[in-house]
């Protein structure tokens, strides 16, 4: 299975104009984080895990040119909104695109892309079909992904693992029976929005330490805000087997 890291980043994390922080004048690509996004590829399935505002610019980059599916993690503005941009799909891989979200996250679809799914057919519209995601484990083509419940202050996210790789995105809260479904994952990815307090995010310290908790052999970080840091510089303070992740990386597990 080959992850690719499409963004990193958040809404807070892309160079801002006019910034004059280290992060947002740095020279490192490193640096340049997209809206948090992953690709995965295991045998004949590609599917994404979230297609923010940036999908489209991450999609050319990576030179994708087949993707199977889309799965949601939940439905803020950031994770959601180059949904649009899957027409291409439609049309180089002649296929309506399945999308997996629970039910409240399809409701918000809806309401962000009402073209879509308003009965008219128009030329040129994404063509999508909703497929809903429940706590069961589920399969994408030749992926098998189980669901992690995790909390964004009040609002409920999805996790996900499939197989030993486990990624979790918009979270400040995991329950000790989520917490089992993590276990054993040989790499976690988990969101460090920041070293301050965050009503939503896990911080850089929290992250670090549910990292050490649930023992993966490795951990990558992000959601990372441009108030976390140059790259370079943290990787520096993080523990064996935690790392930054960032904008275009592969591994493969």
């Amino acid at each position: 299975m080959k992850i690719t890291f499409l963004g990193t980043g958040t809404s807070q994390g892309i160079p801002l104009i006019g910034c004059e922080c280290k992060v947002c004048k740095s020279d490192d690509p490193k640096d340049n984080r997209l809206r948090s996004s992953i690709l995965i590829e295991h045998k004949n399935t590609n599917l994404v895990i979230d297609t923010g505002p940036d999908f489209r610019q991450q999609m050319l980059r990576e030179k994708v040119t087949k993707l199977d599916a889309v799965v949601f993690t939940h439905e803020h503005k950031d994770h959601i909104a180059g949904l649009d941009e899957v027409r291409a799909f439609n049309f180089i891989n002649n296929m309506v695109m399945p999308v997996y979200a629970t039910e409240r996250v399809q409701q918000a679809i809806k309401r962000e892309f009402a073209y879509i799914f308003s009965g008219d057919n128009y030329p040129g519209i994404p063509q999508i079909e909703l497929h809903t995601i429940t706590d069961n484990t589920f399969k994408v083509g030749d992926i098998t992904l189980q669901p992690i419940n995790v909390l964004h202050y009040k609002l409920p996210v999805k996790g996900f693992r499939a197989e030993n790789f486990t990624y979790i995105t918009d979270a400040n809260f995991i329950s000790p029976e989520e917490k089992e479904k993590i276990k054993g994952s040989e790499v976690l990815v988990l969101n460090a929005l920041r070293r301050t307090h965050h009503i939503s995010h896990f911080t850089f310290e929290e992250a670090i330490e549910l990292a050490q908790e649930l023992k993966a052999k490795k951990t990558y970080l992000i959601h990372m805000s441009h108030q976390l840091g140059n790259h370079e510089l943290v990787n520096l303070e993080l523990p064996d087997g935690i790392e930054l992740a960032y904008d275009g990386l592969k591994i493969e597990i």
